[in-house]
């Protein structure tokens, strides 16, 4: 059902030094930073030649990015993000097998303008799971 890894998404304390650090001691293609209201976030994609590193920093009051940014004052790996080609038949899959589909279960569209979901970490290892629709 998962297709390729798509990102991996990394909460930033600093957004600017984290873009930094990635462009200047890396050495990595890194883009600009984006707005994305609906998720609580800004968000500066990392292109590598085989996935992409998202860094996420809080977007507004109540961002989930802050919770995690609280317990987690350096950062960290917020969640994976995998592709489905189908992301209704996906959920429902998953939903059938008694996974839990966070946010009500309906895709929100993510930052690459494709509909998303998250799975809750407690049902796969303890990972947040998001899947993106290609």
């Amino acid at each position: 059902m998962i297709g390729r890894l798509n990102h991996v998404a990394i909460a930033v304390p600093d957004l600017e030094a984290a873009s930094a650090l990635y462009r200047d001691t890396l050495g990595a293609a890194v883009g600009a930073p984006q707005d994305e209201p609906d998720h609580g976030v800004t968000v500066v994609f990392i292109e590598l030649p085989n996935t992409k590193i998202e860094l996420l920093y809080p977007l507004g009051k109540g961002s989930p990015i802050q919770g995690f940014l609280d317990k987690n004052p350096s950062g960290g790996i917020h969640h994976i993000c995998y592709e489905v080609e189908d992301i209704l038949a996906a959920r429902d899959r998953l939903l059938g097998q008694g996974a839990r589909v966070l946010g009500g279960g309906a895709p929100k569209i993510g930052a690459h303008g494709k509909p998303v979901l998250f799975l809750h970490p407690k049902d796969f290892n303890g990972t947040l799971i998001e899947l993106e629709q290609v």
